[in-house]
């Protein structure tokens, strides 16, 4: 979306230099007109670096979300693991109560 807004306003730029070059102003002279036609083009240099700039800061960060989603995908897989192992090891209610342990330590006498 940036590079297409970048397109558009670069070919108004052109359209703006090939107008003034070729009509002229009578409010500004030839070397006024060719400084600031210079310096549209510095500034539209410096905003296609910054949206080069960004665009390599938004694919690092993409990449790094990219990580996080795996890790994340394999942290919670093992917490599920994790939840059902402790929950199959938990002694039911008959296994817990006092009785059943006295039971179980005369059988082991």
């Amino acid at each position: 979306e940036l590079e297409n807004q970048l397109v558009a306003k670069s070919k108004t730029l052109d359209e703006l230099k090939k107008s003034l070059a070729s009509n002229g102003s009578a409010e500004q002279t030839p070397e006024a007109q060719s400084l600031r036609i210079a310096e549209l083009c510095e500034m539209k240099d410096s905003i296609v670096n910054q949206v080069a700039q960004l665009k390599a800061s938004m694919e690092s960060i993409l990449e790094q979300w990219r990580a996080y989603d795996e890790i994340y995908a394999e942290v919670s897989l093992m917490t599920t693991r994790y939840l059902y192992c402790i929950d199959q090891c938990k002694p039911s209610e008959e296994e817990a109560s006092l009785e059943a342990l006295k039971k179980q330590v005369k059988t082991l006498q």
